[in-house]
């Protein structure tokens, strides 16, 4: 099924205003997430779940994790002669001004794609955001409407200082956008739907103002281009720092909570990677964790999410950690409340703890 209505259009090249180990050497769009995921795929998977095949990804400046994991596309059905994967040149954003992602720079020096396109509609996404929606019914509602733009809001499930709120009106129309989000209030999802000639009258009309966000350029004229709101009543898990990221993934080893993301009707994709099982030896001792293929488990794991190829070696003990692709926990080693970046090896008997407010993040090592 594709869907001649949209095509999608993907930020990647911004970051948290707060530095962190993670993002040295990666985007944030291709963190990790549940061992086998990267951020970007959730937005990927929602776009090709509503048969959109034509999809532009703005890159960072760090694009390297990026474009080797999404490749061709293949995974999304992004590989075609027609539409498919485009990979986009992406402006120095740096932090993400005031909780905004879309960078009227970047849209400008793209336009050229919305040009090309006979679609109506575009779908514009980040990726710190992770739900799981059905687009289609967002794009025929934006479509009924008749409005310029609708923004995807959900009930903010605790205080988000970081989120952007919406303050929505009669007949949910949106009158304008703050930064932070209290608890059960309206909380911006990063992804809107927005028509192309809108779109493209906005490139021409704010030129000049093209180093502002795209909600910062136009606050003052939501009513007349018509900004609309559609609530998503669904799983949203927003990760925003390093603190965020660890408790919200840390959440999803709740089954109920995880399967509101994880649906059989609406997949999400990744790249394959061709990895053998995981293998558990004779004594060893796993419970509530995500462990991914490729992993050799001689020791304790509890409460964790492991990646690709991660070894824990007999007497090493794992618990409450996010463990990422090829770490090696040697013998009697321990680590608790702790995010161990890829390429890892902890010293046989050694102890890294961190506490539930305060996670221990080691940094990745480079291969030489």
């Amino acid at each position: 099924m594709v869907n001649r209505k949209a095509i999608g259009y993907i930020t990647a090249n911004y970051t948290s205003k707060d530095k962190s180990a993670l993002l040295e050497s990666r985007p944030l769009a291709s963190c990790p997430f549940m061992g086998r995921y990267r951020l970007i795929d959730f937005p990927l998977s929602n776009m090709m779940n509503a048969g959109i095949r034509t999809v532009g990804v703005v890159l960072p400046g760090n694009y390297r994790s990026l474009v080797d994991h999404l490749g061709s596309g293949r995974e999304w059905e992004l590989d075609r002669k027609k539409g498919g994967l485009f990979l986009l040149q992406g402006s120095a954003y740096g932090t993400a001004k005031h909780g905004l992602r879309f960078l009227l720079r970047d849209i400008i020096a793209n336009k050229m794609m919305f040009q090309r396109a006979s679609e109506p509609y575009v779908v514009m996404s980040a990726t710190n955001i992770v739900f799981n929606m059905n687009l289609s019914d967002v794009i025929d509602a934006h479509e009924r409407s008749g409005a310029g733009i609708t923004m995807i809001y959900t009930h903010a499930d605790r205080d988000v200082d970081d989120a952007t709120r919406l303050n929505i009106g009669d007949c949910g129309r949106v009158q304008a956008v703050d930064h932070g989000c209290p608890y059960g209030d309206n909380e911006f999802l990063d992804c809107f739907v927005i028509s192309r000639d809108v779109l493209l009258d906005i490139c021409e009309s704010y030129a000049s103002a093209d180093y502002l966000d795209l909600f910062e350029a136009i606050q003052d004229d939501f009513g007349r281009i018509d900004v609309c709101s559609y609530e998503f009543k669904g799983l949203a898990v927003g990760m925003f720092n390093e603190e965020t990221y660890y408790k919200r993934s840390m959440e999803m080893l709740n089954p109920d909570i995880m399967h509101q993301l994880f649906t059989h009707d609406r997949p999400v994709m990744t790249k394959a990677h061709d990895v053998a099982p995981a293998k558990y030896a004779t004594g060893s001792n796993a419970c509530n964790s995500f462990i991914s293929a490729g992993c050799h488990i001689q020791g304790t794991v509890r409460n964790s999410i492991l990646s690709r190829d991660v070894v824990v070696e007999s007497g090493a003990s794992v618990s409450n950690a996010i463990i990422m692709q090829s770490c090696v926990i040697k013998r009697g080693a321990r680590v608790d409340n702790a995010i161990i970046d890829k390429n890892n090896v902890i010293p046989a008997n050694t102890e890294l703890r961190g506490t539930p407010d305060d996670t221990l993040v080691v940094p990745k090592v480079p291969l030489s």
